[in-house]
């Protein structure tokens, strides 16, 4: 992709920089750190820290492989699941029936994957920014383009953008703000690039049955010492084992609540019972094994991936002046559409 094609709505990026943008292999100096044009991305030259250098390795990787997640039907289930949790796009009249030229920053776009599936075209009515701390932000340019969605994207430690406080209109966090080194202090940062009265939209892991949670941290654990091809390539037996599973279609039916495995009574499909309670192992039927791994490894692969529970993530809302207006709390995570209250 060009430069050009790249930049193309620059004004955006370049208003919330406070300066204009650098030509290529050129540096400039924002706010205390140094960021430089390279192949048409602006990228932060700041060092991550270790754990977060290596969540950025993984996610790069992962959203390299386009073939993982660009199945239409794979793609028609994330957006599904979107619609479910955020609602309709065409609801949100605070985003695009506001009559202003609205600033939505998606905060860790990855490939852009969430944004295009929940927003689609919707997007060229508004200014659309997107940051990711890995080289995912090239691969987010590239589909952007392709789906003739205009968008800029910079590469940065989404705690650490280089943006004036209350600078941005809505904020988009699909997933994003428990694979930083801490959720709150990334929910804080992220808010006060927020405009009064603003959104911000994001979900983040719920906490799972202990069993779950020991054994994902325990194979998490030991993937840190693995390439992410390595990581992909050790996860695959697993994803065979979640797919047999399925693919038994065995109900059993547990006769009482196990409290100390936090376990219900009732009947659930066997594979749904491992999914839940003893490890991750995605299946969907209609789904190819690359596609399955592909979940699992987003999971299981990045060092930082922490859970949260629903009381936490209510009384940071309430800490950093955000009114929770909408909230889905499922077992795989906790979805919130909140406004700001008022600036700090």
């Amino acid at each position: 992709m060009s430069n050009t094609s790249i930049l193309q709505s620059e004004s955006a990026l370049a208003r919330l920089l406070g300066q204009s943008l650098p030509e290529e292999g050129k540096t400039i100096d924002v706010r205390g750190q140094s960021f430089i044009m390279e192949r048409g991305l602006l990228r932060s030259t700041q060092l991550a820290t270790s754990s977060q250098q290596q969540t950025a390795d993984s996610f790069g990787f992962k959203w390299k492989r386009r073939e993982s997640y660009e199945n239409p039907l794979m793609l028609e289930a994330i957006r599904d699941w979107l619609f479910q949790r955020y609602g309709d796009p065409a609801s949100m009249s605070w985003l695009f029936n506001s009559g202003k030229n609205q600033i939505l920053l998606d905060a860790g776009c990855g490939s852009g994957l969430s944004a295009l599936e929940l927003f689609g075209d919707r997007l060229n009515s508004i200014q659309y920014i997107g940051a990711d701390i890995s080289e995912a932000a090239e691969v987010a340019a590239k589909r952007f383009g392709e789906r003739g969605v205009r968008g800029q994207f910079i590469q940065s430690d989404l705690t650490k953008l280089p943006f004036e406080k209350n600078s941005v209109d809505v904020i988009f966090s699909e997933g994003v703000l428990h694979h930083t080194d801490s959720t709150k202090r990334a929910l804080e940062s992220v808010a006060k690039l927020l405009k009064a009265d603003g959104r911000l939209m994001f979900y983040v892991y719920n906490k799972k049955s202990p069993i779950r949670e020991f054994t994902d941290d325990f194979i998490r654990e030991r993937l840190q010492t693995a390439t992410p091809d390595e990581a992909w390539e050790a996860l695959m037996p697993l994803t065979k084992l979640g797919k047999t599973l399925g693919q038994l279609n065995i109900e059993v039916d547990v006769p009482e609540t196990i409290k100390l495995l936090g376990i219900p009574a009732g009947k659930i499909d066997l594979q749904r019972l491992f999914y839940w309670h003893i490890f991750k192992a995605y299946y969907r039927p209609e789904w190819s094994l690359e596609e399955m791994n592909h979940v699992n490894f987003d999971w299981y692969a990045p060092k930082n991936s922490f859970r949260q529970t629903p009381e936490e993530v209510r009384s940071w809302c309430e800490e950093f002046n955000l009114d929770i207006e909408r909230e889905i709390v499922e077992e795989a995570g906790i979805t919130i559409i909140a406004r700001k209250t008022k600036v700090s």
